[in-house]
């Protein structure tokens, strides 16, 4: 009876020292969920429990507060960003005002990075990665919170997405017609924070597995662009499926290419179907503008023996209508198709 007594005891204590993770009750949105996912991959708040209120005296006994008491005090581990004057950024050239999730990322992300991938804190793999995870990830949930418009023009979008992960979160949330307790609002919070939890992980794999790996690939093909063509305007990837746009603007800017520099289309295979792609690069990152189409406007949309016939180069697939994609049966094809493309007539 006293070793039982005792193991009760001790289940109390550990109880009693779980770690506390303070955020508001009520409606919940986004970033404070991926705010408590965040918190709880570290070891300090580890399996914490989650204390959603508004009351200051529940949110006095938690070990860390985020996206309400209207403090920022990372020394005191409170992380709101609602109160006037709040106006703290990521750094590192971004300018969008945190949200909670930024701010947890901003204290606690690139030790969760350096965690996930084995390496120390100031590894330059663990910076690119907790950067690049800011740019697209965190980012998009700091401005939606903070009601940052992600153009610059004021007009309203053309068409509606409601599948972001800010929407997504906002469905879990109860509708008006369903129960608004705290116990379901509660449940609903506990699937939230899994849902960006989820999203985090997803994207932290791929920026850390297959992103960061495909920069010295890309770094590498424009290396020898000028063994492709003299020109220095068309590289040669070295394998199909890269990941190669935001590298390849990234890397001409290290380089100081300018317009009359920069490289205009990409060859890499299609290791699916064995045959040779040509992609025309877009003006900007998002784009759907082409720094330069491929082929002459004549060309755009024909297949096969007909696209053949009518640009002289054998073995020819398609070109898109919009000129921003084609292929060849062969390399050689499509990087006669390339240099056609570049003596064609500016439009």
């Amino acid at each position: 009876m006293a070793a039982a007594a005792a193991v009760a005891a001790a289940d109390a204590s550990a109880k009693r020292k779980k770690s506390v993770v303070g955020t508001h009750s009520g409606t919940f949105h986004c970033d404070e969920a991926l705010g408590c996912y965040l918190l709880r991959q570290t070891p300090a708040f580890r399996d914490s429990e989650i204390v959603r209120s508004r009351d200051p005296a529940v949110l006095a006994g938690a070990d860390v507060v985020l996206d309400v008491g209207g403090a920022y005090e990372p020394d005191a581990l409170r992380f709101d960003h609602h109160q006037r004057g709040f106006v703290e950024v990521f750094g590192h050239g971004y300018a969008t005002k945190l949200s909670s999730a930024g701010l947890v990322y901003k204290h606690y992300g690139r030790a969760i990075v350096a965690q996930r991938m084995a390496l120390p804190e100031d590894h330059p793999d663990v910076t690119a990665v907790w950067l690049e995870i800011y740019k697209t990830f965190i980012e998009a949930v700091d401005g939606n919170d903070n009601g940052v418009n992600q153009y610059e023009s004021d007009k309203p979008p053309r068409y509606v997405v409601n599948t972001t992960l800010p929407a997504r979160v906002a469905a879990l949330n109860p509708n008006w017609s369903d129960p608004y307790t705290d116990d379901s609002l509660y449940q609903g919070f506990l699937k939230a924070v899994e849902l960006t939890g989820k999203e985090f992980e997803d994207a932290l794999a791929y920026v850390s597995k297959y992103w960061l790996p495909a920069k010295s690939l890309v770094a590498e093909a424009v290396k020898g662009r000028k063994e492709v063509d003299p020109s220095g305007r068309i590289i040669k990837l070295s394998q199909g499926g890269v990941p190669w746009k935001q590298h390849l603007y990234a890397l001409e800017g290290e380089l100081g290419l300018g317009p009359d520099e920069c490289v205009l289309f990409v060859l890499y295979e299609d290791e699916r179907e064995k045959k040779w792609r040509i992609q025309a690069v877009s003006a900007a990152p998002g784009s759907f503008e082409n720094r330069k189409s491929i082929g002459l406007p004549a060309w755009r949309g024909l297949r096969d023996d007909e696209l053949s016939a009518a640009c002289g180069v054998p073995g020819c697939v398609f070109i898109h209508a919009s000129g921003f994609i084609g292929g060849n049966a062969t390399y050689e094809g499509a990087l006669q198709m390339a240099r056609l493309s570049l003596a064609a007539p500016d439009e």
